[in-house]
């Protein structure tokens, strides 16, 4: 019988890819590229959502 999976918490901004590192196109003196690390800034780089509050309804 499969096994279904739990739904996952995946960050909405980033869809689960917290961490991007991006070229400046510089070189550093062996040869490797320069590069800056960025981190979502809605996760702080998990990758996950956090549990929000459920809302009340009123009517």
């Amino acid at each position: 019988m499969p096994q279904h999976a739990r739904g996952t918490r995946v960050c909405r901004a980033c869809d689960g890819h917290a961490t991007a590192h991006i070229t400046t196109g510089a070189r550093h003196r062996d040869g490797t590229r320069v590069t800056l690390r960025v981190t979502c800034p809605a996760c702080k780089g998990t990758g996950t959502a956090r549990l929000g509050r459920p809302q009340e309804v009123t009517a």
